[in-house]
């Protein structure tokens, strides 16, 4: 039989360092994680969330697996 999946939740897990540095990535863009009338123009959409928070979480776990931008 195959080991389950091992979920980390907690502080300092992969997926919440992740999930941070995702927040901070959208701040530097001006992102915004959360429906808003008044700027619907910064909201994230689905697909940048899905991306980002992908790449940040293969920058958490595999940090010198990542594309350097020249």
């Amino acid at each position: 039989m195959a080991d389950a999946a091992v979920v980390h939740i907690g502080e300092n897990s992969p997926e919440q360092v992740a999930y941070r540095l995702m927040r901070d990535i959208a701040n530097v863009e001006g992102k915004i994680l959360a429906s808003s009338e008044s700027h619907p123009q910064k909201v994230a959409n689905r697909q940048w969330i899905l991306d980002t928070y992908a790449e940040s979480l293969l920058a958490v776990r595999l940090p010198n697996q990542r594309r350097r931008a020249p």
